[in-house]
């Protein structure tokens, strides 16, 4: 994610790192020479189109990728919502922990910390997860003796550090160091991490339609190639300008959708989700202590 001040106007205007512009340049260019090519055949012979059909067009292509833009900042702003609840049950599993667990000794201060190591365990996980990523030796700082073997052959790893998370709580619970309506109100908050690594896999495997996706790109690329001939006659050679400009307002918006629709990745608008891990991990280390 990229960090910046959206009262400083101009340094926002024009910046480069974090926009689309490297990914549609080439496509601008390709506009723009259109345009000059536009411009060359209406001064040699007069050649140009008229230009009601891309005024009525433009009109249904603005509705197209307002609807695309929107359906991609739905599925980014529900994914950091989704990331924010992680937030809060990972720090009110930790704050239940160790407010409810009875007694101080070194075994019971063993199960507190490890149901807290796995929270913050969970959550890189997930992170891997949505990143169809697999390396353990990332998150190698949280894994207990035996967990790497009990990890790696498996591929819903998240879920599973929830399983042993569960046994330290169960474990608490059998020698008597939790109550039975703790015990259920800890593990009312391990579901609502389970529902919400849920919610962020059906973004990531329901992506956008195809046919929806590729029919805009189809429409905003016909748009594009032809209206500097449609323009040509009124624009002259100010037409590749023109058609530039029109080219990185369309395909811009059209790319932005692209990015953020899904938002666990490592893209510069994508979620800040290492961050936000390493939130996780302060904040619930200061809950439960040590």
């Amino acid at each position: 994610m990229i960090d910046y001040d959206a009262k400083s106007w101009l340094r926002v205007a024009f910046a480069v790192k974090g926009t689309v512009l490297p990914r549609i340049a080439l496509r601008i260019a390709m506009v723009a020479a259109i345009g000059v090519l536009a411009a060359w055949l209406n001064a040699r012979i007069g050649l140009k189109i008229p230009a009601i059909a891309h005024t009525l067009i433009g009109v249904a292509l603005g509705l197209l990728l307002v609807f695309r833009t929107n359906a991609s900042y739905d599925r980014y702003w529900e994914g950091r919502k989704l990331l924010g609840s992680m937030v809060n049950r990972t720090r009110d599993v930790s704050r239940q922990i160790a407010a409810y667990t009875r007694g101080d000794d070194a075994a019971t201060r063993a199960h507190v910390l490890a149901v807290r190591r796995y929270l913050v365990l969970f959550y890189r996980l997930a992170a891997q997860g949505l990143r169809s990523e697999k390396n353990l030796d990332a998150v190698a700082p949280l894994l207990a003796d035996g967990d790497r073997e009990i990890l790696e052959p498996v591929n819903a790893r998240a879920y599973v550090a929830l399983r042993l998370l569960t046994k330290h709580v169960r474990a608490l619970h059998e020698e008597g160091k939790l109550s039975d309506p703790h015990v259920i109100t800890i593990d009312g908050g391990v579901t609502a991490l389970v529902d919400a690594l849920g919610a962020c896999e059906r973004i990531v495997k329901t992506p956008v339609p195809f046919a929806y996706a590729q029919h805009i790109k189809v429409f905003v690329l016909l748009f594009t190639f032809t209206i500097p001939f449609a323009v040509v006659d009124v624009l002259h050679w100010g037409t590749p300008v023109a058609a530039a400009i029109l080219g990185f307002a369309l395909f811009g918006i059209d790319e932005i959708g692209v990015e953020i629709e899904d938002p666990f990745g490592y893209d510069d608008n994508d979620l800040p989700v290492e961050r936000i891990g390493d939130g996780i991990e302060a904040s619930t280390k200061d809950i439960v202590g040590g």
